[in-house]
C-alpha cells in the first residue's frame, strides 16, 4: 500500500537490495563499503520513503553486504542514485530489489549512510562491535558508536570506552574516547581518557602464478589472520598500565602488543605496594610485569621507598638512568632518589 509517497511493508521478513559500490569483497572487518548489494530485512516491516530517499526497518533488523552485518532494533538507510546510473523511466535488464522493483526509480540506487538504533551489533566471523547506536558513512568509510557499554572485540583485544568509538576499516584504525580501555587476550590492560589503535594488515604472499599443493592459503582465506589484530596503540590523558606488582601512570603513552613494550611520558609515577617513584618517561614490559624508570642526562628521578617493604629492593634495581648507575640500595624512609 503506498500513502504519501510512502511504502509500508509489513511483511514478517522483507529483504531490499540496493548497491552500494563494485569493490570486491576480500579479506575484510567490520567494513560495509566492499562488496555487493546490501541487503536489509526486517521482522516488523520496512518503510520505502521515496521522497526522503529512505529505508527504515524495525524488529530484528539487518543489514547484511558479504561478511559484514549490523542488527539493531531499528535500521535506517539513506540511498542517492549512483553517479552514471539510468535515469528514472529506464527498464532494467533484472530487477535491482526484490518488492521494490515495481518502481523504476529504485534501479542504480546505493546506500550512502546507514544508522543502526537499540542493541546494535556490527559483526562478522571474528570482529564485533556493540553500542545503543551506530552511524555508517559509507562515503567516508568510518563507523561512529555511541551509547552504553561500547565495544570492540577481535580475537585478540577488546577495545572499551564510555563516550565514542570510531572504526575506520580502510585506514585500519579505531579511536575510543571517554575512559578508554585495551585489554588483550592475556589480560594485558592499558587506560586512559583516549586511545588510538592500530590495526596490522593480514599479509597475502605474492603470487607467483602457479602455486603447490602443499602452498599455504593466503591471510585473507583465514579468518583469524584477516581479523583486526591491534599493532599499536597510542594513549593521551591520564594514562595507566598495570602489571602483576605495579601501576605505572603518564600523560601519554605507546604501546606495542606483540613485543608486550609500552613507553610511558610526561609526569610518569611507578607505584609497587607501598613504594613509588616519579619522573618523565619509563618503560614498561608487560610480559615479565617490570617497569623502569628513565630520565635523560638532565632530567631527575624522585621517589619514596620504605626501606621494610620487600618490593622496594626491586623497584630501587629497575629504575634506571641513562648515563650513571643504577640504584643499588634503597634511600631511607622519606629520602628522595638520586639526584642528577
Amino acid at each position: 500500500m503506498t500513502r504519501g509517497g510512502w511504502l509500508h511493508l509489513t511483511a514478517a521478513a522483507f529483504g531490499v537490495w540496493m548497491a552500494a559500490g563494485t569493490l570486491p569483497a576480500g579479506a575484510q572487518q567490520l567494513d560495509l563499503t566492499r562488496g555487493g548489494p546490501i541487503e536489509v530485512t526486517a521482522r516488523d516491516g520496512i518503510e520505502w520513503r521515496q521522497a526522503e530517499k529512505q529505508v527504515i526497518a524495525r524488529g530484528d533488523a539487518k543489514a547484511i553486504r558479504g561478511g559484514v552485518t549490523v542488527s539493531a532494533d531499528r535500521l535506517t538507510a539513506w540511498y542517492r542514485k549512483k553517479a552514471g546510473g539510468p535515469q528514472a523511466g529506464s527498464k532494467p535488464a533484472q530487477p535491482a530489489s526484490v518488492g521494490l522493483d515495481s518502481d523504476s526509480s529504485s534501479e542504480g540506487n546505493e546506500i550512502y549512510r546507514l544508522q543502526a538504533d537499540g542493541n546494535v551489533r556490527i559483526f562478522t566471523q571474528t570482529d564485533k562491535a556493540e553500542g545503543d547506536k551506530a552511524v555508517y558513512d559509507l562515503d567516508q568509510a568510518v563507523l561512529v558508536l555511541t551509547g552504553r557499554n561500547l565495544k570492540l572485540t577481535t580475537p585478540n583485544d577488546t577495545l572499551t570506552a564510555r563516550d565514542d568509538l570510531e572504526y575506520w576499516p580502510q585506514k585500519r584504525m579505531a579511536v575510543a574516547r571517554g575512559n578508554a580501555v585495551v585489554v588483550t587476550n592475556d589480560a594485558k590492560r592499558v587506560s586512559a581518557d583516549t586511545l588510538v589503535a592500530y590495526m596490522r594488515e593480514a599479509p597475502n604472499p605474492p603470487s607467483t602464478g602457479t602455486q603447490p599443493a602443499t602452498a599455504k592459503p593466503n591471510a585473507g582465506d583465514d579468518p583469524l589472520a584477516s581479523s583486526g589484530k591491534v599493532d599499536r596503540v597510542e594513549a593521551f590523558g591520564n594514562v595507566t598500565i598495570r602489571t602483576p606488582t605495579d601501576m605505572v601512570t603518564g600523560e601519554r603513552g605507546v604501546y606495542v602488543p606483540d613485543t608486550g613494550m609500552a613507553r610511558l611520558a610526561g609526569k610518569v609515577r611507578i607505584t609497587r605496594g607501598q613504594n613509588q617513584l616519579n619522573g618523565q618517561e619509563a618503560d614498561v614490559n608487560m610480559k615479565t610485569g617490570i617497569a623502569r624508570l628513565i630520565a635523560s642526562q638532565a632530567g631527575r628521578v624522585s621517589g619514596l621507598v620504605l626501606p621494610n617493604d620487600e618490593s622496594s629492593k626491586s623497584l630501587a634495581r629497575d629504575s634506571t638512568i641513562p648515563g650513571g648507575p643504577p640504584a643499588s640500595a634503597p634511600p631511607a624512609a622519606g629520602a628522595a632518589g638520586p639526584k642528577p
